[in-house]
């Protein structure tokens, strides 16, 4: 492949295409193995150690996208395909690196798309990569080679997306819809500034689920935190300004409890009492056995009134995940929730969030 040329599938009857993908760190094995479920063979080459890889799928970039649309995957949290490429065959000079990025400008300047168009530029890259300069640094590069196109460049709410990636050998670019990379963000990275007072970073969890998922915090009338302590979820909960009933042994934090629409029962949840569907949201984000979780959570699901919503966080202590995740969500289905979504959050460590509805 030349440099600065688009890529071409390997041939027109196995229609290979080429997409930098990402997880979470240490779950790309887990997100190649997705890809493989739902595409069968997939070479891939590994970008980022266990984070960020570049596959081989043999699939029309159309099929790719409505497949993972229609079965979006659990690990995999963005991704790209590849339409550009410059192989760096060598170590690359000051002059080789200028070329590259002229070359690629042409390529994003001659995609009428971009035209008149609100564009991100989202650049990312790997140590010792190609491109020596930080991230940052890139897109600015960048940015300054694309007034041709007449784009308004935004951060957000764009129209098309640049997504470039700088590896140890090569560079690698696409143009797509936000809606094809699985997540609009960088890399789908969410970030979330932390505030003053903020009681944990828990809390983000929950921001970012009301942004991937769209759920509607401020439209729930009650609600049941399992396992509350410290308080993080509690205080985003009453912040969306509904009644808590927060359960957990330990002490929640002071700021919590000056919240007049806290209840806080400092007890076990398998030994408290609720009204039947006195709650709208029931959610749960507790370190503990996720089959343990599972059960009491299913044994509490009479106080959750029907069509109401459940949030709960999945530990993957097993060295099997995909196998765990499988039979914690038939414990749920069978305990009559129907599973929304579930997936890998950016602030999810080693767990998965399971967006449900009570039926």
């Amino acid at each position: 492949m030349e440099r600065g040329t688009a890529t071409e599938s390997e041939s027109e009857s196995e229609s290979v295409t080429r997409w930098v993908c990402t997880a979470n760190h240490g779950f790309a094995p887990y997100a190649q193995e997705e890809l493989r479920r739902q595409f069968g063979s997939v070479k891939s080459t590994m970008l980022v150690p266990g984070e960020i890889f570049v596959a081989s799928l043999q699939a029309e970039p159309q099929r790719v996208v409505e497949s993972l649309r229609v079965k979006e995957p659990v690990f995999l949290r963005h991704l790209f395909e590849v339409q550009w490429e410059w192989p760096n065959r060598e170590e690359a000079s000051s002059a080789d690196i200028e070329h590259a990025l002229a070359e690629l400008s042409g390529f994003l300047r001659g995609d009428a798309r971009l035209h008149g168009t609100k564009v991100a530029i989202q650049t990312r890259k790997s140590e010792q990569a190609v491109w020596a300069n930080s991230a940052a640094e890139l897109k600015e590069a960048l940015q300054a080679r694309l007034d041709g196109i007449d784009a308004e460049i935004v951060v957000r709410e764009a129209d098309w997306v640049i997504s470039v990636f700088a590896s140890k050998d090569r560079m690698m670019a696409g143009i797509s819809a936000p809606a094809d990379n699985l997540s609009d963000w960088n890399g789908g990275a969410i970030r979330f500034q932390r505030e003053e007072g903020q009681i944990s970073r828990a809390k983000f969890k929950l921001l970012e689920a009301e942004s991937i998922f769209g759920i509607d915090f401020a439209s729930f009338r009650e609600a049941l935190d399992i396992g509350a302590a410290p308080g993080g979820w509690t205080s985003f909960l009453l912040e969306r300004g509904m009644k808590v009933t927060a359960v957990d042994p330990a002490k929640l934090h002071p700021d919590v409890l000056r919240n007049p629409l806290l209840t806080h029962l400092r007890k076990n949840a398998n030994s408290v009492k609720f009204r039947e569907n006195q709650f709208d949201l029931l959610v749960c984000d507790m370190s503990w056995n996720p089959k343990l979780t599972a059960k009491l959570v299913t044994e509490l699901l009479y106080a959750l009134a029907p069509g109401g919503t459940a949030i709960v966080t999945v530990k993957l202590l097993s060295k099997k995940p995909m196998a765990l995740i499988h039979e914690i969500m038939e414990t749920f289905e069978a305990a009559r929730l129907q599973i929304q979504r579930a997936k890998q959050l950016f602030h999810n460590r080693d767990e998965i969030t399971l967006y449900m509805i009570k039926y």
